[in-house]
């Protein structure tokens, strides 16, 4: 069902959304892990979780938290090569093993996030490196790691490669400097049909030493048809090459105002994503769910019900497609944080920076409650 509105319906719901907020609460004190087997959501193919840093490994308000609500976990950086590979002879494993035991301790699902993508070492965006030494550096980490994700039987996913492809559909490429925002991996060049052989080799190494685990082809961005007609064509590629792809994921970073969550074409081709991806016998991740916000208070009450409207739609779709395939939700932070850089000024979440539950999180489980598959839309 589709909810179309205007101006004046606007203001009337933000009246409404202010009267409801506190219905919604005693409504939804019950945990997002609780409803999910209170409404007997298929444990195997409907699952939502969240992600936390390494550093709130060493926070017990946050991890008490966190495993409050949910028992499906992505690390945020700690799987990548910037954090285990730094250079070549150099491994880090301690971020690894301390998520690995706070996750067989606390018996929850691991999703591993972007072992091949833009945040590469910096020895690896070295202007100087050739095409030869990047593919041998590439190979090395991720073997390993894969080798030793197949034996924890607490991972269930890992993203094999992330953000691979710009919203004009053109490769995500390499940029001058070792801090730039770049991908270096695809300097190792295109094979003879045109495709990056960083991604072809990542799938091959993963396909051969991680058998135990499914692999995700992960990709940010909003639903720009050009970047996800890209994305789509490779994924096939890579089936056709005998390659084992078993998701599609999307990161979901909303941004205010821009569509994704709150306009109906977009939330059509979302659909679409989806129907595609359960056609072609593969399962549909939302990796990195939240809210960037440019200029307005992110406590404003317009702010909030633009937030919770986004997040409903979003939930909303999946629940609609749970009984086609399997489907997965994560939010990418607790918190609501200061944007670093050149990100948006505010990047919002579940809880405020206090730590207080926002009607984000009561949103999401009244969703979850009622089961609810109906889409609200603003006109753009």
């Amino acid at each position: 069902m589709y909810i179309f509105l205007t101006n004046s319906v606007l203001n009337l719901r933000v009246i409404v959304f202010i009267l409801l907020s506190n219905l919604i609460f005693t409504q939804t004190k019950n945990s997002i892990k609780n409803i999910l087997i209170d409404k007997e959501y298929d444990s195997k193919s409907f699952f939502v979780g969240a992600t936390i840093g390494h550093g709130d490994l060493l926070r017990p308000n946050i991890t008490q938290l966190f495993l409050s609500e949910f028992t499906y976990l992505t690390p945020a950086n700690s799987f990548k090569q910037t954090a285990i590979h730094p250079r070549p002879g150099v491994w880090n494993w301690k971020k690894y093993d301390d998520f690995i035991d706070f996750a067989e301790k606390n018996n929850l699902i691991l999703r591993v996030h972007g072992p091949v993508s833009p945040q590469a070492s910096k020895w690896a965006k070295n202007d100087n490196r050739t095409k030869e030494e990047l593919l041998k550096n590439m190979e090395e980490f991720f073997t390993e790691l894969c080798i030793r994700l197949n034996d924890e039987k607490t991972v269930k996913w890992m993203d094999v490669v992330n953000e691979t492809v710009l919203r004009n559909g053109e490769w995500f490429k390499e940029k001058p400097g070792d801090s730039a925002w770049e991908n270096p991996w695809t300097q190792i060049g295109l094979n003879d049909d045109g495709f990056p052989i960083y991604i072809v080799k990542a799938f091959e190494i993963a396909n051969k030493y991680a058998p135990n685990v499914k692999l995700v082809y992960n990709h940010n961005g909003g639903m720009e048809r050009k970047m996800w007609e890209k994305v789509l064509e490779t994924i096939t590629y890579l089936k056709n090459l005998g390659l084992r792809v078993d998701g599609v994921g999307w990161q979901a970073h909303l941004r205010d105002k821009n569509g994704v969550g709150l306009v109906k074409e977009d939330l059509n081709y979302l659909s679409y994503l989806i129907d595609w991806t359960h056609a072609n016998s593969m399962e549909f991740h939302v990796t990195e769910l939240n809210y960037w916000l440019n200029n307005e208070n992110p406590k404003s009450i317009l702010v909030q019900k633009r937030q919770v409207i986004s997040y409903n739609n979003i939930v909303n779709t999946l629940i609609s497609k749970k009984n086609n395939g399997v489907v997965t939700l994560n939010i990418w932070g607790l918190f609501d944080r200061k944007g670093p850089g050149d990100y948006p000024k505010n990047i919002l979440s579940l809880y405020d920076q206090n730590g207080n539950p926002k009607q984000s999180l009561y949103a999401i489980k009244k969703s979850l409650i009622n089961e609810s598959t109906s889409l609200i839309f603003e006109k753009k």
